[in-house]
């Protein structure tokens, strides 16, 4: 399925200048011929086309669908790899699942203390016509580890730490229908510092298994096992 995305639906009627060129230059549709499209807040569009203007590709809204949806939320909060090259295939992949939010942190031993928003949500909305998704992942700047750690507001919390005598699993503590976060360390963890900051707010350190990963890898098995839970 062909998806365009148009995220002023249904008030705006017309794709903007890129998609209205892949439209009407790339695949050469016409008027009179049907689209769909997303809004990126859970909604497919049906439509057709009513001026093949290649830049504002015009059309008609015929019917809608909602997207089905989970009643929790599903946040992973993650410190950007220095290489930016693995979060943008992270934020992808995790976009592919369905993640609901993704936050950026700088801990003691972040790496990367800027990331580009605009490429990232590029990324995430290519991500969602690949997958057929119609709700985009909010994607927060990068903030402190403390603020990320005292905001939270969900009722499942946990920060995954690389500690192979924790036999809390992160697989065994999720629970249905509640809103999570985990919290994804760098590639020197967090400190016991911050472990101990997290735990005094609420959060409880579980285990990813007895592998150690690396930061983008550890963050999308986080990302599976809360796709798992929310099937």
């Amino acid at each position: 399925m062909q998806l365009f995305y148009q995220p002023h639906l249904p008030e705006i009627k017309h794709l903007d200048l890129d998609e209205s060129k892949h439209c009407i230059k790339v695949l050469r549709m016409k008027s009179g011929d049907e689209i769909n499209l997303i809004d990126g807040k859970g909604t497919f569009y049906k439509a057709k086309i009513t001026n093949e203007n290649h830049k504002q590709c015009e059309f008609e809204i015929i019917s809608t669908e909602k997207e089905a949806d989970f009643n929790f939320h599903r946040h992973i909060a993650i410190a950007p790899t220095k290489n930016i090259d693995r979060i943008e295939w992270l934020v992808e992949k995790a976009t592919e699942f369905g993640i609901d939010e993704i936050s950026f942190f700088q801990s003691f031993h972040s790496e990367r203390k800027v990331i580009k928003i605009d490429r990232l949500e590029k990324k995430v909305i290519s991500a969602m016509k690949q997958s057929i998704k119609a709700k985009k992942p909010i994607i927060n700047q990068i903030d402190s580890l403390q603020n990320i750690i005292s905001n939270a507001k969900e009722a499942n919390k946990f920060i995954a730490y690389v500690d192979f005598q924790n036999t809390t699993y992160l697989k065994n503590e999720l629970k249905n229908n509640l809103d999570s976060i985990i919290l994804i360390g760098p590639e020197g963890d967090f400190t016991e510092e911050e472990v101990e900051l997290s735990e005094k707010k609420g959060f409880k350190k579980v285990s990813l298994g007895k592998s150690r990963l690396r930061t983008e890898t550890a963050a999308l098995a986080a990302v599976h096992l809360m796709n798992l839970i929310a099937e």
